[in-house]
């Protein structure tokens, strides 16, 4: 990926949208993608620098399968009593990554029981494309969810699939590489993305900051 994409121009908007249980990693795994950089936070303290910083997504521009692509990547907060504008945040999304901890039984297990439940009654494109992803394959010995869980949920779900660690960095490129692909390989996708509308994902009111609404990881 060339990262060094005008911020003036660019082919497409693509809005990303990271779910997944509290403490999973997802915005470890979204800070080391859009600064190469790595930050381990709690999700106390993820809730407190959104309250205080007001951000609720990053925009990374990258030139992908030669396009020059803005990607507006949202990272929702894992926690039930934090989760009340949950259909604002999958409005108009064409890529959906889902994130467990391969150390966390109970995160992987919620992704049928909870976050793909939550895709099919919040998502509005019929043709988003879903990522899953386990994340923190750097503690390979404390791992309790295998490869091939991931891999038959993935297939069971039509969902990609990768493991990687945002700590290290292992596959965190290649996981949003390899969805941003896949949408500009979807027709549909690919006109919602367009120049002509662009600008619409960023026309949606940010989440109030308050304590009942903030996101983290």
């Amino acid at each position: 990926m060339d990262l060094a994409t005008s911020q003036a121009e660019f082919d497409y908007l693509f809005k990303l949208l990271l779910i997944g249980d509290s403490g999973v990693g997802k915005s470890t795994l979204l800070l080391s993608f859009t600064s190469n950089t790595f930050e381990d936070l709690s999700p106390t303290i993820g809730e407190f620098l959104r309250q205080i910083f007001r951000v609720d997504f990053k925009v990374k521009l990258v030139n992908i399968g030669g396009k020059k692509l803005k990607l507006a990547i949202w990272d929702t907060a894992g926690q039930e009593r934090f989760r009340t504008l949950t259909s604002s945040y999958y409005r108009g999304a064409q890529g959906i990554i889902m994130v467990y901890d391969v150390t966390r039984r109970e995160t992987f297990t919620n992704l049928s029981d909870v976050w793909a439940k939550e895709i099919d009654l919040y998502s509005t494109n019929q043709d988003c494309i879903k990522m899953l992803v386990g994340n923190k394959v750097d503690k390979e010995s404390e791992r309790v969810v295998t490869k091939k869980e991931g891999l038959e949920f993935a297939r069971e779900y039509g969902c990609l699939f990768i493991e990687c660690s945002a700590k290290t960095r292992v596959n965190v490129e290649q996981c949003f590489e390899e969805l941003v692909l896949k949408i500009l390989d979807t027709p549909s996708l690919l006109a919602e993305g367009s120049t002509g509308v662009k600008r619409n994902i960023f026309k949606q009111k940010p989440p109030p900051t308050d304590a009942s609404t903030s996101t983290c990881c």
